[in-house]
């Protein structure tokens, strides 16, 4: 028995399509192996790890002597976005998609949110975060209205520059629209999106985002319910609204998100820590920057090498995703894929153990590991 789990979600780090990706729009995806395929993937850790004996991963060189357990995960949830991906690793599987909005927001959205801010809404159709600002940054610096963006994903976005909306204010309207949005139009998330500077703007590290609750109780719950730690790094405490957790950490980035996994594992303490590193996604993923990601997905690689190192005899580690986001298909949105799961550890046999059903198999390994029910 374990007793320190880490879960480290590489946030969109899917490994090939899906069954249904055809559903989704996602023939062909395959995250890592757009990757793979620049030349430049230096993964040697991931690789001995068992990365590419994974089930459908016909390159990348198997390892012959792998130091630990690896699986690849179909995802049973309907939809491909970040909470449903991480609720059902905690074991909560969706049946119903989020709604999205390919169209932008209704009028009864819209007009209530307007009523209840004081602020009038400009743009109201799915865009890039970062062209939005690009586009409509000026505009709202003259006139004060917030910026109103979603995406293929269920998120509603609120961009405002910290000069005209303070970030707190920009919180309160987050949680104003949090609490408008329900019922048919109970988004995954709404979205704080900061931005700073003069054309061209710069998002800043203050995002935030306001998460439905989880419909039931997690792993989260069961593992701090057993008197053990359940920590959150990164954007973990925003995607579960808290539940669960007995401490959490925000990040500005897989870099600082990697220092403070670091810095926690280094601590004593005995039971979760849960991770994600969302740049692969934000950053590079949705912008379809190839290069950006092979580069983090080394940048993450050369840190692991290291953590791997630190671990103490009764620690076992799992890195997972939550979706894909192949960064050089024609689509800058998530795609329906495979993610691996890879699990080290002193007690942890070098096994494959092929293609399983769920994502849910992360979190009854970890109690399982940590001896919880």
């Amino acid at each position: 028995m374990a007793e320190r789990v880490f879960v480290i979600v590489l946030d969109s780090v899917g490994i090939g399509e899906a069954p249904d990706a055809a559903d989704y729009g996602d023939e062909g995806s395959n995250t890592v192996k757009a990757c793979f395929d620049t030349g430049r993937l230096e993964v040697p850790n991931m690789r001995s790890l068992g990365l590419f004996n994974i089930d459908g991963n016909g390159y990348g060189g198997a390892c012959e002597a792998p130091k630990g357990a690896f699986v690849r995960l179909r995802e049973l949830s309907k939809g491909k976005d970040t909470t449903t991906g991480h609720w059902e690793m905690m074991g909560i599987v969706s049946e119903n998609p989020f709604p999205t909005y390919p169209d932008g927001f209704p009028p009864e959205v819209i007009d209530e949110f307007e009523r209840r801010t004081g602020r009038k809404v400009i743009c109201n159709k799915p865009y890039s975060g970062t062209k939005v600002i690009a586009d409509y940054g000026e505009e709202h610096m003259k006139t004060g209205a917030l910026i109103v963006y979603t995406s293929a994903d269920s998120v509603f976005q609120i961009a405002a520059h910290e000069d005209i909306v303070p970030v707190d204010e920009l919180y309160k309207y987050c949680e104003t629209a949090r609490e408008m949005l329900t019922g048919k139009h109970a988004v995954g998330r709404v979205i704080a999106r900061p931005f700073t500077g003069t054309h061209p703007f710069t998002r800043t590290p203050r995002r935030h985002d306001f998460s439905l609750k989880p419909t039931k109780k997690t792993v989260l719950d069961k593992v701090s319910e057993a008197g053990l730690t359940c920590y959150g790094v990164g954007k973990i405490n925003d995607i579960f609204a808290g539940a669960g957790l007995n401490g959490f950490v925000r990040t500005e980035g897989n870099t600082d998100g990697m220092k403070k996994t670091a810095e926690f594992a280094a601590k004593d303490w005995k039971g979760l820590c849960f991770v994600n590193l969302v740049d692969f996604d934000m950053l590079y993923g949705h912008r379809n920057d190839v290069a950006g990601y092979t580069a983090a997905l080394n940048e993450f690689d050369g840190w692991l090498g290291g953590f791997m190192k630190t671990l103490r005899p009764d620690d076992v580690l799992m890195i997972t995703a939550d979706h894909g986001c192949d960064p050089v298909t024609p689509s800058t949105d998530h795609s329906r894929e495979y993610v691996p799961l890879l699990i080290y550890g002193n007690e942890i046999q070098p096994t494959n153990y092929g293609t399983m059903d769920g994502f849910d198999n992360v979190g009854r390994l970890v109690c399982e590991y940590l001896g919880i029910e």
